[in-house]
């Protein structure tokens, strides 16, 4: 009696397939192809559905010990079989990654890549997008979408970048509900030298409801200079008050957390 690693093993060097070929050719690592083949983990239905196809076996072959020879079976449960899986294989094809990439390069990387999951809760199964403009569950590139974005410019749930978007962002400049980086705007905002946020905490500069910075402007601030918002500030004062300390900082800089200093509410 052969369980499903014993078939899935002989299968695969029936075929002549490596590890890696069988891994590749059903968008999973080797890894995942190992445990299977150990017995130490076995695939999800979309998989399995995708394996009979490679093979030219049935899925009760490979999932039921009691069957040592893939069974030649009648017209009609032929007829009824076929019908079911191709049913079930369009319900599987929601769950399977879609993967694209532009012919183009840049730099030896793909102009666009594309590869998209809905089994995002699946991290050990999921498959990178790599290119100039990365879109996926998990994506790198120049200018990166997704759930985990790393990117010069990124937009993600997690996102690493340069210029960072997302629930929570790290990078030079980071923006998002939780947001860390030199300069750095949001709810919670940590920035090495520059930070406005609900709270925010600034190495040199921190504007925000509740502000801790060397400079700091907010309704409660604590630093070495600081301007309490009161009963209002205008952004003029703002300004005056951040170029006194501050008289290098960088113009578009100085104007957006002035604006930010004269809107905390």
């Amino acid at each position: 009696m052969k369980t499903f690693s014993e078939k899935l093993l002989e299968l695969r060097r029936q075929k002549g397939m490596s590890q890696e070929q069988l891994a590749d050719s059903l968008g999973v690592t080797r890894q995942s192809v190992s445990k299977w083949e150990s017995g130490t983990a076995v695939p999800e239905l979309p998989k399995l559905i995708a394996l009979s196809d490679l093979f030219s076996v049935s899925v009760d072959y490979l999932v039921k010990d009691c069957l040592e020879v893939p069974e030649s079976p009648t017209p009609e449960a032929s007829s009824s079989t076929a019908k079911l899986e191709k049913q079930v294989d369009e319900i599987s094809r929601l769950f399977r990654a879609w993967t694209w990439e532009s012919k183009t390069k840049l730099f030896g990387l793909p102009l666009v890549s594309v590869c998209l999951s809905f089994y995002p809760h699946m991290i050990h199964n999921q498959r990178t997008a790599r290119g100039i403009v990365a879109i996926g569950n998990i994506a790198v590139g120049v200018v990166a979408l997704g759930l985990l974005s790393v990117g010069v410019f990124s937009i993600g749930a997690l996102s690493i970048g340069a210029f960072a978007l997302g629930a929570l962002a790290f990078g030079l400049a980071a923006l998002g509900p939780v947001a860390i980086g030199i300069l750095a705007f949001g709810p919670v905002a940590i920035g090495l030298w520059y930070a406005g946020g609900v709270a925010a905490l600034g190495g040199k500069i921190a504007v925000g409801v509740a502000a801790v910075g060397e400079t700091a402007v907010g309704y409660d601030a604590a630093g070495k200079h600081i301007l309490l918002w009161g009963d209002g500030l205008t952004q003029t004062e703002v300004e005056a008050f951040l170029c006194e300390h501050h008289p290098k900082l960088w113009k578009p800089l100085l104007k957006l957390l002035a604006f930010f200093g004269a809107n905390i509410k």
